[in-house]
C-alpha cells in the first residue's frame, strides 16, 4: 500500500511503533501521509536503541518499493528478521528463512540501502496535526469511488469533493463544456463530528474542497482492501484529510486544496 502511495518515504522506528511518513510540503501542493503500526502486533521480538534515552527513535529514508519487494518473498517464510546494518553504507537487512522441499531451511537476505536522517531534521517528520474539519463523513466503498474518479480523470485535472452532515457526499468536476457530479447518500457521519458541528452548522450545508484529481486517484489506487473504517474530513477550500483503519494499520493522508 505504501509503495503505491510514495516512491520514497521515511520509516520511523520507536520502542512501541513503526511509522511510514511522507512529508511533502503541503504549502507547495504536496500530499502528506502518516501510517502507523503497533510493533507488538507484528513482531514476536523487538529490540531497538535510538539516539539517546530521551530521543529513543530512529528515522530512515528508503525506497518503499525495495522494502515491499523484499517482504513479498517472505509470504511463506518460517521466520523473518529485519535489522539495521552497516555494509559500507547503512542498510535495512531483511533475512528470510524459507523451507525447501526437503524440509531443510535456506536463508534469503535482502540489503535495502537507507539514509539515516539526522536529528536536526526530525522536526519536519512529526505526526501532522489534523485541522478542525467543517464536515466529517464516512467514505463509500473505495473500489467504487476509484472507478468513478478514473472516468472523471479523462475529463478534468481537478475534482471537487463536497459533503454535509446529512451523510451526503458528492464528487464533482466542472469544465467550460461539462459539469459531472456523482452523488452518494446515507453514508453517515462520525458521531463526534455531528455533535461538534451541529450547534452552528446547517446539516444540509456543503463543505467543499477542490483538489488535484491525480492525487486522489493515487490514494485510492493504493488501497488493496476495503478498510474497516474510512473517514473523510473536509476543511473548506483548504485540505481534505482521509483517515483509514486496516485492522492493525492506521493511515492518514492529506491532500491540499488546489489554489
Amino acid at each position: 500500500m505504501i509503495a503505491k502511495l510514495a516512491k520514497t518515504c521515511t520509516l520511523r522506528i520507536s520502542p512501541d511503533k513503526l511509522n511510514f511518513i511522507l512529508s511533502d510540503k503541503v504549502a507547495n501542493g504536496g500530499v502528506s501521509m502518516w501510517c502507523e503500526l503497533e510493533q507488538e502486533n507484528f513482531f514476536s521480538e523487538f529490540q531497538m536503541e535510538g539516539v539517546s534515552a530521551e530521543n529513543n527513535e530512529i528515522y530512515l529514508e528508503l525506497t518503499s518499493e525495495n522494502l515491499s519487494r523484499a517482504l513479498k518473498t517472505a509470504q511463506n517464510a518460517r521466520a523473518l528478521k529485519i535489522k539495521l546494518t552497516n555494509k559500507h553504507f547503512p542498510c535495512l537487512t531483511v533475512s528470510i528463512e524459507l523451507l525447501s522441499v526437503s524440509n531443510s531451511s535456506r536463508i534469503v537476505t535482502h540489503d535495502i540501502p537507507v539514509r539515516v536522517i539526522p536529528r536536526k531534521l526530525w522536526k519536519d517528520l512529526r505526526e501532522p496535526t489534523v485541522p478542525d474539519a467543517d464536515v466529517s463523513i464516512y467514505l463509500p466503498v473505495l473500489k467504487t469511488m476509484k472507478s468513478i474518479v478514473e472516468k472523471m480523470k479523462n475529463i478534468s485535472n481537478h475534482l471537487i469533493i463536497e459533503a454535509n452532515l446529512n451523510g451526503e457526499l458528492n464528487l464533482k468536476i466542472e469544465t467550460e463544456l461539462v459539469c459531472v457530479t456523482t452523488h452518494f447518500k446515507d453514508l453517515g457521519n462520525p458521531p463526534s463530528a455531528s455533535e461538534d458541528a451541529s450547534q452552528d452548522r446547517n446539516p444540509e450545508q456543503m463543505a467543499e474542497v477542490r483538489i488535484d484529481i491525480r492525487r486522489l486517484l493515487q490514494f485510492l489506487a493504493g488501497q488493496q482492501v476495503n478498510p474497516t473504517k474510512a473517514v473523510c474530513n473536509i476543511v473548506s477550500n483548504k485540505i481534505v484529510h482521509f483517515d483509514l483503519l486496516h485492522e492493525d494499520v492506521s493511515l492518514q493522508y492529506f491532500i491540499p486544496a488546489f489554489s
